[in-house]
This record gives structure tokens, sequence and C-alpha cells, in this order.
């Protein structure tokens, strides 16, 4: 149980969109462990493995971020990039940063309407004056967690 959460079935604690949506964020060199996971058609078969895997090489590096953002790149129909934020440097990990300007912007509801999310974050980068350069998705919360909490937050990244 975490100290946010009401019942041990609570792993993941509750998600502020408020200072998430509709912002600007610069980062340099941010430090995450890069995974991958095999997706069918975009749909994730082993997120639950690689996510145990990776926070287990984590937590035992002591390089636990206080918000631990896990971004994912939908970069193919047959898997995707996982990028977990990290403190600093994880041992027996492949290791990456990113740097750039994104704009977030917040969504919630089901999965299913990711294809609308994305149409309104293109929609909102050109609103912006601004250029997509890549899309990433900040999935802020484990289903479970979601389910429990009552609200599946979904957080869209574009690098500008």
């Amino acid at each position: 149980m975490t100290e946010n959460s009401a019942t041990p079935d609570v792993c993941c604690p509750k998600f502020d969109p408020e200072p998430w949506d509709g912002q600007e964020v610069t980062w340099s060199d941010k430090k995450f462990v890069k995974a991958r996971v095999r997706s069918f058609l975009h749909i994730p078969l082993n997120f639950g493995s690689v996510m145990k895997k990776t926070v287990a090489l984590i937590e035992a590096a002591d390089a636990k971020s206080e918000r631990m953002i896990v971004l994912a790149d939908e970069n193919s129909l047959w898997g995707s990039d996982i990028y977990v934020e990290v403190t600093k440097d994880v041992p027996n990990a492949n290791m990456a940063t990113l740097s750039g300007t994104f704009l977030s912007k917040v969504f919630e509801g089901p999965y299913s309407d990711m294809r609308k999310w994305i149409k309104e974050m293109h929609d909102y980068v050109l609103s912006q004056s601004k250029t997509l350069l890549k899309l990433y998705f900040y999935y802020t919360t484990c289903p479970k967690c979601a389910k429990e909490h009552g609200k599946n937050y979904v957080v869209l990244m574009a690098r500008v």
C-alpha cells in the first residue's frame, strides 16, 4: 500500500492532471530505463512482466523517481519502447535520455478513445503554432489502479 492509497490493492498514487494539462515541458538529458514490450496491433502482450522486471532493476539500484513517469513510444503494431523515469543510471539496464520541448495534454477515459485523443493532440499542437516531431504516451497508473481510483488518465506528450 502506498501513502496515497486507501486500500492495499492500490499500487499507484492518484494522478493530479492539472500540472500536466496544456503545459510546455522542457527536458535536458532526462534519464530513463528503456525496455521493449511486444504487442499485437498496439495491444501490449507482456507489459506487466516487462514492468516488473524493469522496476525490480530500478529499485535494486535505488534509482526510483518520485513520480516514476512511464512513457510509451508506440513505434510499431508489434511492439513499443517503454521509458521508465529514473534518478540515476541503473546497472544491467538499457539506459536512454530524452531531451527537448514537449507539449502535454491530459485525456481521461477508455483506451478505445486513443485515436480520438491522438487527433485532438495533433490539433492542439497545431493550435500552438508548433510542429509535432514525436508522440509519447504517459500512462499515469496501471489499469487496476485506474479502476480503483475511478479515472483512467493518459497524458499525450508531443515533442515539438
